[in-house]
């Protein structure tokens, strides 16, 4: 059998590689993150309504019609 003679630690394969996905990884969470802080900050204060909530259904498509940003 041929002996792989190329191996290497710091390839591409190894802890090379290991640190550039835990980076990768890392920076789409922080990025995630920051974007899911922003779109809360700017709904936080979008407050709605329900007009008519008599006539509210269960698991209904239509109940949509029945919120009103309140102002």
């Amino acid at each position: 059998m041929a002996e792989n003679k190329s191996r290497n630690i710091f390839h591409l394969h190894g802890i090379t590689g290991m640190l550039i996905a835990t980076v990768l990884l890392l920076s789409i969470l922080v990025v995630l993150t920051i974007l899911g802080l922003k779109t809360q900050q700017a709904n936080a204060t979008n407050f709605y309504s329900i007009k008519d909530a008599q006539n509210l259904q269960t698991n209904s498509v239509s109940n949509i019609e029945h919120r009103v940003l309140a102002e």
